[in-house]
Formats: C-alpha cells, structure tokens, sequence
C-alpha cells in the first residue's frame, strides 16, 4: 500500500510517501502548497493518509484528500494507539510527540525509550519496555533561546547558532552563544542521565531539525533517527486501516 503522512508543524508542513514501511519519498511544503499534493497523489497513487497537526490544518488539505484517496486519518486524541498513552491531559499533547513515540518503540521494541525531539521546542518523552508512554519534559528550543534574549532585554544582540568550544565567553556574543548552547547540552545530558538512573538500559533517541547540533557534544551515548515523527504516524496509520 502507498500511503502518505502529513506532519503540520509550528514552522514547517513535511510529508512522507510510504510503500508498504519504507519512504520513497519526503517533501517540505508551503502550508498552502496544495498543487504539490495533489501532484503527489497522482504520481505515487496514493491510497491513505493521516494527518497530524499542531497548527491549523490548510483549509483545502481535508477535502482534497478525501477526494482522491480511499482512506484519511485526522490524528487526535481519540485515534487508537499502537502503545498505552498513560499521559493524564490526553487532549493537549502534542500529535508530533506522540507520534516519535510510536516510531521510537516501532523501531526498538521490549525498550525503555528516551525519544528527544529538537526543533521550535526540544522535547523529551519517555516510553518503557512494556510499550507504555509515561509522558516528557517540553523546553524552549534553540532559536527560541536566543530570539527570548534579544526579545525581552534592551541591549543583547540576536545570535546565531555556531560552533562554541569554550565553557564560557569573553565578549557579549559569546556569552550569548555560550549560555544558550552550552546550557542546552548540560539540559540534555542532565535529563539523559535522571531517566538512566531510574532506567539503566534506556535507549535515547534524537530527532528534529536541530539534532544535528548535538552530534559528538554530548557524554551520554545516543543514536539520530531522522523522520522518526513520520514512521510514527506511518504506524498509526497501518493500525487503524
């Protein structure tokens, strides 16, 4: 079966063409880029498709794809789950979460999971061997950081993300990027090791537009996974077909 998965962001609209379990092809669109979707469609033959939403969904995007594909899944908080959701608010969380997830114990099943999402937010969400999602932290992304410092006071400069080999900075733009990058780090690898305390054989996996920074920058031993969202929703989507 071809199938296609949406992941509608804070900044971004990504999809993923799937054959059977495997993407054959992944696109960022415009968020009203609808004539690439329908392209898509046409081209793959798609069948199915789920969408999963933290903003507002295109207004087109619904209808267009119930017109031309045998089966639609909107993602919400009622759809059934390949996992046990044990998080309390069920309602408020975040689709993409969710969804990295249900990639993350796709992949490594029978494992306790630390799944870190680094992108507008960086997220850390934790599943355990018995396939049961027990919820996460949500921080302030990497941009967001620096964008909140420029924002909120009258003099510090808006920076940009760069290599920092230094503990600490000895002019106002590396202290800047010295206190933003450097506290990231020390935020995950804190979280990483309070989880494998509790969770000796825990796994963490990284995923996001930023994971990249934190390649060979942390103590703690991890693995990327790139469009670990969408083999989520690929999955939730089998399992309710």
């Amino acid at each position: 079966m071809v199938s296609v998965c949406f992941d509608i962001g804070n900044t971004l609209t990504k999809l993923a063409v799937f054959k059977n379990s495997e993407i054959i092809a992944f696109r960022v669109l415009n968020s009203n880029n609808l004539g690439m979707v329908s392209q898509i469609i046409e081209e793959y033959y798609v069948e199915a498709s789920i969408i999963s939403s933290v903003a507002d969904i295109p207004a087109d995007l619904i209808p267009l794809l119930k017109a031309t594909i045998k089966s639609l899944l909107v993602l919400t908080h009622e759809t059934k789950l390949p996992i046990e959701n044990c998080y309390e608010t069920k309602e408020t969380l975040g689709k993409d979460r969710l969804a990295a997830v249900i990639g993350a114990n796709h992949l490594y099943p029978d494992t306790d999971l630390l799944v870190i999402d680094a992108g507008t937010a960086i997220t850390y969400d934790f599943i355990n061997e018995k396939g049961q999602y027990l919820g996460g932290n949500i921080a302030p992304g990497i941009q967001m950081r620096y964008k909140a410092l420029h924002h909120f006071t009258n003099k510090l400069p808006l920076v940009e993300i760069a290599n920092m080999d230094k503990g600490f900075g000895r002019n106002t733009t590396e202290a800047i990027r010295a206190g933003v990058q450097n506290g990231i780090i020390f935020e995950v690898d804190g979280t990483i090791d309070y989880f494998r305390e509790r969770y000796p054989a825990l796994k963490v996996l990284f995923t996001g537009g930023d994971a990249k920074f934190f390649d060979n920058k942390l103590k703690n031993v991890t693995f990327v996974v790139s469009n670990l969202v969408m083999v989520g929703l690929h999955k939730i989507l089998t399992y309710n077909i």
